[in-house]
């Protein structure tokens, strides 16, 4: 796998939770033209992007902004965790307490409860930019 794409509303914003999750902005780029329209099956396509990656390199985003056509939403906007398509994208994270603080400052919510998954794994589930769950796994032991 290269990468996830996720459309959002607010580039910066979006770029700011990730990059506090610890990810590393690679690049952002201006995209248009026809082979855009083509790839997208969409006429006038006028979008921003930012690829930000995981410390080892190994997992990226890409996060879209689309200036032109407007965004539309496929689903409801606090869709559950039983709502069919990409719920979330998990990370494992080093500290999971000190990781919900400081992304709760860039508006993520908790859907559920942080939770203890037996001996294994401290877990949560966070509502972060443009409704994006993003789960959060700190392995125990």
């Amino acid at each position: 796998m290269d990468h996830v794409s996720v459309v959002v509303d607010d580039l910066e914003a979006a770029i700011a939770f990730f990059v506090e999750l610890g990810m590393e902005l690679e690049g952002q780029a201006q995209i248009e033209g026809p082979s855009v329209d083509r790839l997208n099956a969409l006429d006038g396509v006028r979008a921003a992007i930012a690829m930000v990656r995981t410390p080892d390199g190994h997992g990226r985003l890409e996060l879209t902004k689309f200036h032109a056509p407007a965004a539309v939403s496929a689903e409801p906007k606090n869709a559950l965790g039983n709502t069919l398509g990409l719920r979330s994208v998990m990370f494992a994270v080093d500290d999971i307490d000190a990781t919900v603080a400081r992304l709760r400052a860039h508006g993520a919510e908790l859907v559920g409860e942080l939770a203890q998954y037996e001996d294994s794994y401290r877990l949560c589930y966070l509502r972060g930019p443009e409704g994006i769950i993003v789960a959060l796994a700190e392995q125990l032991g």
